[in-house]
């Protein structure tokens, strides 16, 4: 159960009654009529031959207010294409699979790598890029929700909760993001968060001063959480990031381009688990180790922006606060998660530690060493105006693709 603490500029929506879910999906099936609702969901084929995925599937075929749902398919031969159509197949709402990795996507994405607009590195940017081109493209839904697709304790309230601040219709926010405990099988989760952005944002702010988008990054409890939500209006304009930077990347978007009274953080879930990353302390490129890197420089670059001058003194500064901080937050977290009969690890959360320090460093030096890296995948709206015709290609791209093997399979 949620307190009711407000806190800020960002309005955080509670979860005070544990209201029943039928009751919020008769409304939201009434606020259907007037904004039509989307998800996407972003996936490897691989989550299909998972626990997870299947599951979550079963949840979403007693959704009874959402109009369509998007599926980015990801690292897919055309026979594991074909099975995803079939694994699909029972969603009683409009769904379409989207290819990435068929040659009718591929021949759209070459076009755009020679006009410069085609995400530099493929990952779950990429992924969510095509999937929100094609759903704007389709021009169905007003209120569109996201969220990953391993999430093993899924239930369909965790949609439906994210998704009625943008459907509402006496509701002006144009973007919510989700949060959620990280507790799971009596142990405390969320490394990334709690031990490199918590401490980090801290430490930053001790190094630059009182700083207007670090408070706003400070605001979410779960800035890293993968579950979002927006208004239509929302997507044509954003630049996200095509790593792992892409949560607190369109946080930053959000920052940018919305006042606060336009966002919302809403209480989804009173259990969340998910796959989880391994740390990769030896390789830079896989886990948790790129994640932390990818998100410093996101932050790193959006600082730049906003005009602070970094350079090796800064990152040295911020590197030697954040890991008296971050050892600080380990002790606070040991100390909750005792009181609450959780497993910890404080060997195991200092060595995450001491893995981030050296990652700060790391991404600064990217950002140093890097000043012309393109960081960002264009805006929808700058590819439609290179590409005026870009939009029903690529419907009609997908809908080929769907109609020549699920009728064949």
């Amino acid at each position: 159960m949620s307190d009711f603490h407000q806190s800020g500029s960002i309005t955080t929506l509670h979860n005070l009654t544990d209201r029943p879910i039928d009751e919020m999906e008769a409304e939201l099936v009434e606020f259907s009529k007037k904004r039509p609702m989307a998800l996407i969901l972003p996936s490897l084929f691989s989550e299909l031959e998972g626990d997870a995925l299947p599951h979550i599937v079963e949840e979403l075929k007693k959704v009874p207010y959402l109009g369509e749902i998007t599926i980015g398919l990801d690292r897919a031969s055309e026979d594991e294409y074909r099975h995803a159509l079939k694994f699909f197949d029972g969603l009683p709402q409009h769904k379409r699979v989207l290819w990435n990795d068929g040659p009718r996507l591929r021949a759209i994405d070459a076009e755009l790598q020679d006009h410069g607009l085609s995400p530099v590195e493929a990952g779950k940017g990429r992924n969510v890029w095509f999937c929100l081109g094609y759903t704007i493209a389709r021009d169905q839904a007003e209120a569109i929700a996201l969220h990953d697709c391993d999430i093993v304790t899924y239930d369909r309230s965790l949609l439906a909760r994210l998704i009625y601040p943008m459907a509402h219709p006496n509701f002006s926010y144009q973007y919510a993001k989700g949060y959620y405990p990280r507790v799971a099988e009596g142990k405390l989760n969320g490394r990334v968060t709690r031990l490199l952005v918590t401490p980090l944002l801290r430490s930053l702010e001790q190094v630059l001063g009182a700083n207007d988008y670090l408070s706003f990054l400070h605001e979410f409890r779960y800035p890293l959480a993968g579950e979002f939500s927006f208004r239509r209006g929302v997507v044509p304009d954003i630049r996200i990031p095509s790593d792992w930077g892409l949560e607190v990347g369109i946080l930053s978007e959000m920052y940018r381009n919305y006042s606060p009274n336009r966002i919302c953080q809403v209480d989804i879930a009173d259990r969340y688990d998910h796959k989880h990353q391994e740390v990769s302390a030896e390789d830079q490129t896989k886990g948790l180790s790129k994640m932390s890197v990818d998100i410093c420089k996101l932050i790193f670059r959006k600082l730049a922006t906003e005009g602070e001058v970094l350079n090796k003194a800064f990152f040295r500064a911020v590197k030697a606060a954040y890991f008296r901080n971050a050892l600080d937050y380990v002790e606070r977290y040991k100390n909750d998660a005792l009181m609450n009969g959780l497993k910890i690890d404080v060997h195991e959360e200092e060595k995450a530690v001491e893995l981030f320090a050296q990652n700060i460093i790391g991404a600064g030096k990217v950002f140093v060493d890097s000043p012309m890296e393109r960081p960002f995948i264009p805006s929808w709206s700058r590819v439609n105006s290179a590409l005026p015709d870009i939009f029903p290609r690529l419907v009609e791209a997908v809908e080929a693709d769907h109609q020549e093997f699920s009728v064949s399979s």
